[in-house]
């Protein structure tokens, strides 16, 4: 059976111009040869620092921004070439700032119907009942439709975010951070709905994050991504068990654990991440990287399989 979503070699470039004529000045390599797919009913986290690229490539997946080259599949097939409704349908996102990803001047029952008002799903009274099923089916109650957004708290308003996303039974769902703004308990409440639901619907998630333990609980892949690509992705036990790219280890080594009596090696990164408009030559990692050697600085490597079951993107793994 084939993955449900497939990036091959995808790129976004950005323009940058200058000048009275705006004449182009530079380019922004947002994404630079993405690879990767996900199963029907898995979850692909994807971690990174700010500014690698991974909002851009979410964008990229949903068709919000068209890819410079490569291409997109959805159910083995080219975003490029469905209907644009249709595909608003299959695939959904769920944003990380609940504040602002909702409209204050809808009502909450509004909001959660409008998608099945356009795509005009039903009658009147069908999407009044689903929307009021979605609203218990996230854990509120269906009067809290006559609210509006200003009216709940951040946990409840992801929530009703999360009823928005499911109102088109969609397969593929992209979370972009959708528990970062959201207060440490109320993040595992969000969470665990978010399970529960993958459970019940079969759903498909993309679930970009930058807290690695979060990611941790939630995936069954990993990817991580830097300066627009993917150092290292595989298994979540084998990743972060035994991650083999500098680094996925130097990110690993910040992790704070739980138990005070254990103490984690950290692993100092110097330097600041490159600009994406001038990416270093070779490996785009090999500037930071405690092992880098001559051959980082001249050949790009790319993603074998490593000993521990993921692929890495390393010439000390592809020699």
């Amino acid at each position: 059976m084939p993955p449900l979503l497939e990036l091959i070699n995808v790129t976004k470039h950005f323009k940058v111009t200058s000048g009275l004529l705006g004449l182009q000045s530079g380019l922004v390599r947002a994404v630079d040869g993405v690879s990767l797919h996900v199963n029907k009913g898995e979850t692909l986290g994807l971690v990174g620092e700010s500014g690698c690229g991974k909002s851009t490539l979410a964008k990229c997946i949903m068709g919000l921004t068209p890819v410079t080259s490569g291409e997109v599949l959805f159910a083995n097939k080219a975003l490029a070439t469905w209907e644009e409704k249709a595909l608003r349908s299959k695939i959904q996102m769920i944003f990380q700032d609940p504040y602002s990803s909702l409209n204050p001047r809808q009502r909450i029952g509004s909001i959660i119907r409008e998608g099945l008002d356009i795509h005009t799903i039903g009658t009147k009274e069908d999407r009044q009942e689903k929307v009021n099923g979605l609203l218990q089916l996230v854990g509120l109650m269906p009067e809290h439709g006559q609210r509006y957004p200003h009216e709940f708290s951040g946990g409840q308003r992801q929530r009703v975010a999360v009823a928005r996303t499911l109102a088109l039974d969609p397969q593929l769902i992209v979370c972009d951070e959708p528990v970062s703004a959201l207060d440490v308990s109320v993040q595992a409440q969000v969470l665990g709905l978010l399970k529960d639901l993958q459970t019940q619907f079969g759903l498909t998630y993309v679930f970009i994050s930058h807290d690695l333990s979060v990611v941790s609980h939630i995936s069954d892949q990993v990817a991580v991504m830097y300066l627009g690509r993917i150092m290292e992705i595989g298994p979540s036990k084998a990743l972060f068990d035994s991650p083999k790219h500098p680094y996925t280890q130097a990110l690993l080594s910040a992790v704070l654990l739980p138990d005070p009596t254990k103490q984690s090696h950290r692993i100092p990164l110097s330097g600041d991440l490159p600009s994406p408009m001038d990416p270093p030559t070779g490996c785009p990692f090999h500037p930071r990287c405690p092992h880098a050697f001559d051959k980082c600085k001249n050949g790009r490597p790319e993603l074998v399989a490593g000993e521990s079951g993921t692929n890495v993107a390393c010439w000390l793994h592809n020699a």
